[in-house]
């Protein structure tokens, strides 16, 4: 099993894609919305996403149509390029996980999220998980790793043994897991690779978290979190069972 997590990850909300809110030029993972998490005082999570230099890139999206002024996909971009290319409601581009470390500086925990590279052309896992150990080398902060793919957390635990880290778990409905195909779902529903890979939490989808596995795992350890939390009352029945939440829209109490 990996290191625990520290536990300002079980006390702070967690901020999803940071305190982003694009009405107010904070666009998700943006350094904006990473700067108004630190001065809340929440936990932050962020994405990320490999430039076609080998750079760990802060964005969810495997493609940059959604959240960007250009189109594409993200691998086919230098991170220099990427820097350059506007986020929609913001006023710069995407930063490096190096650029959001800076910004955070150990004040709040991050919760690293490192997207599945088998989901884009060509992509495989071994380089984002390596350019994420390379940006974190000697970083002083609370920090964690998760991942929905067990391969791409397996490599993790190889190159940053250290750090905890931790399943992203669902319900793994195919129809809303798209492009996964049916059997993989049915496969990762029940989480079977926790011990695999050495994990010592899960963040499980909010609306799943009556999973019997979800209580098999809270029984032998594990802590629970949950993504996306988007309302108190939401917050209130999830941590009826999760341990702290993944929220987004409103303001999340700190206890």
């Amino acid at each position: 099993m990996s290191a625990p997590l520290h536990p300002d990850f079980l006390r702070l909300p967690i901020a999803h894609r940071a305190l982003h809110d694009r009405a107010a030029g904070r666009p998700e993972n943006s350094r904006a919305a990473i700067r108004a998490a630190v001065a809340a005082g929440y936990a932050i999570e962020i994405d990320l996403q490999l430039s076609s230099d080998g750079v760990a890139m802060v964005f969810h999206d495997e493609t940059l149509d959604r959240l960007t002024t250009a189109t594409g996909w993200v691998q086919d971009h230098r991170a220099a390029d990427l820097g350059a290319i506007q986020l929609r409601d913001a006023a710069d581009g995407i930063p490096t996980l190096t650029e959001v470390l800076d910004i955070v500086a150990g004040t709040v925990p991050l919760l690293i999220e490192v997207k599945d590279q088998t989901l884009v052309p060509a992509g495989r896992i071994g380089p984002l998980e390596a350019a994420t150990a390379t940006a974190l080398a000697g970083y002083p902060g609370p920090v964690a790793l998760m991942s929905f793919n067990p391969d791409s957390l397996a490599e993790l635990a190889r190159l940053c043994p250290d750090l905890p880290r931790g399943l992203t778990t669902g319900s793994y409905d195919p129809e809303s897991y798209a492009p996964l195909h049916a059997d993989l779902c049915n496969r990762l529903r029940e989480i079977p690779d926790y011990d695999w890979v050495g994990a010592c939490f899960i963040s499980h989808e909010a609306a799943d978290l009556a999973r019997p596995r979800v209580a098999e795992l809270q029984a032998q350890g594990a802590a629970v979190l949950c993504w996306t939390i988007r309302s108190p009352q939401a917050e209130a029945a999830a941590r009826k069972i999760a341990r702290n939440i993944t929220f987004e829209g409103y303001l999340a109490a700190k206890t």
